[in-house]
C-alpha cells in the first residue's frame, strides 16, 4: 500500500533532541498542520471545528537507516533506562516495522486553511498521512492500564532559570524612552540573551553561549 502525504507539521522543533516524548494535553506549544496542495481545500476539513481533539497518523521521517531494522522484535525504551528490552509492539518507539506514529492533539483553531493544534510530539516537517476526529465515547477508556509506562507518566525535571538574570529582566533593562516589542540583546555571564517585551511580559527568544 502506498501512503499519500496529506499534510506536514510546522513548529520550532528542528532536531529530535528536546522534542516532546508524547503528545500532551496540557502543552502550550502550537503546531501548524499545513495541507498539501491536493488536500488544501475547505471541503476536506468541513465540520472539523466541532471536534476538540484529533488523531494524527504520521511518519518517523528522520529515523536513521542504520537504526531502522524493521525486523527487530524488541526495543529499549529510554524511560526504562535504555537497558531493559520490551516488545516493539508494547512501545511507541520510532524503530518499528512501518515507522508510523499516532498522536492525539488538541484542535485550537482553523487558520487560513491550516489546523493549529497543541500537544503534538512532532518535528518540523513531519509528514502526516491521515487526520481523524477523536471521539470521547469510543477513544477514551477510564479503566485503561498503562503497563510499564505508568511508572514514568508524571516524570519531569524542575526548571530553574538564573535568578539574577530573572531579576535583571524583571526590572526592565530597556531604555526608558523605548516601549515597543522589538527584540533586545543582553550580555550576561557569557550568555547573549535575546528577548522582547509583549504586554509587560518578557519573552526569551534565544540564549547563546558566547564565552
Amino acid at each position: 500500500m502506498e501512503l499519500q502525504i496529506v499534510a506536514h507539521a510546522e513548529n520550532g522543533f528542528s532536531d529530535k533532541f528536546g522534542i516532546p516524548r508524547q503528545s500532551r494535553e496540557e502543552s502550550h506549544i502550537e503546531t501548524r498542520i499545513v495541507f498539501e496542495k491536493d488536500f488544501r481545500h475547505p471541503d476536506a476539513i468541513r465540520g472539523i471545528e466541532g471536534f476538540s481533539y484529533l488523531w494524527l497518523i504520521w511518519g518517523f521521517n528522520q529515523v536513521e537507516h542504520s537504526e531502522a531494522d524493521t525486523t527487530k522484535l524488541t526495543v529499549r525504551p529510554p524511560r526504562l533506562g535504555g537497558n531493559t528490552r520490551v516488545g516493539v509492539f508494547a512501545t511507541r518507539s520510532p524503530y518499528r516495522p512501518n515507522h508510523l506514529g499516532l498522536s492525539s492533539v488538541r484542535l485550537l483553531r482553523v487558520e487560513d486553511g491550516d489546523l493549529i493544534v497543541s500537544g503534538a510530539d512532532l518535528l518540523d516537517g513531519t509528514p502526516i498521512y491521515d487526520i481523524k476526529p477523536y471521539l470521547s465515547y469510543s477513544d477514551a477508556h477510564e479503566d485503561a492500564e498503562n503497563g510499564f509506562a505508568e511508572s514514568t507518566k508524571d516524570y519531569g525535571l524542575s526548571v530553574r532559570f538564573l535568578e539574577d538574570l530573572t531579576e535583571i529582566l524583571r526590572q526592565d533593562p530597556r531604555p526608558a524612552y523605548q516601549n515597543d516589542d522589538r527584540i533586545y540583546k543582553l550580555e550576561y555571564k557569557n550568555y547573549l540573551v535575546e528577548f522582547q517585551v509583549v504586554n509587560n511580559e518578557v519573552q526569551i527568544e534565544k540564549i547563546t553561549r558566547i564565552g
